[in-house]
């Protein structure tokens, strides 16, 4: 049975915005998904409390990248509180959906972005917030995903 994908799904998955790297990256994110096998890769380029610039890369499927590329899209140019309070629910509804089954894609993304600003606390020998800390044990039955 073909899942249903929306159009904006669609659009970031032919035409992902912001893949790349960041050379000298202020914060650098990994997470990953033992049971599905998608891995993202988050960078960010952090001036003055502000994501300037922000890269992805993303092994995985198209929900991912997707995702992905809509989660940089949504904090670039934000403060780094503002991207602290980023949720997976917020990058679903900015792609107008996506099927349950792949609903633990966007809670990847949301979990590379705060992986990334760990490291960028860590890298200004700042304490760490508790928003930056895993939301997912990746029990996906627990939570319905």
């Amino acid at each position: 049975m073909a899942m249903a994908y929306s159009d904006k799904v669609r659009d970031h998955f032919a035409n992902p915005r912001n893949v790349g790297k960041i050379e000298d990256a202020s914060g650098v994110g990994e997470v990953g998904n033992a049971v599905c096998g998608d891995i993202m890769k988050m960078y960010l380029k952090i001036e003055d409390n502000v994501i300037t610039d922000v890269k992805f890369n993303t092994f995985g499927c198209g929900a991912a990248i997707a995702t992905s590329s809509m989660a940089t899209e949504m904090i670039k140019g934000k403060s780094v509180d503002e991207a602290l309070q980023l949720t997976n629910k917020a990058v679903v509804e900015a792609l107008d959906g996506l099927p349950p089954v792949k609903l633990h894609c966007s809670v990847l993304a949301e979990e590379a972005v705060k992986a990334a600003l760990a490291d960028y606390y860590t890298k200004q020998g700042l304490p760490v917030p508790e928003e930056c800390q895993a939301a997912c044990d990746h029990n996906c039955e627990a939570c319905g995903i």
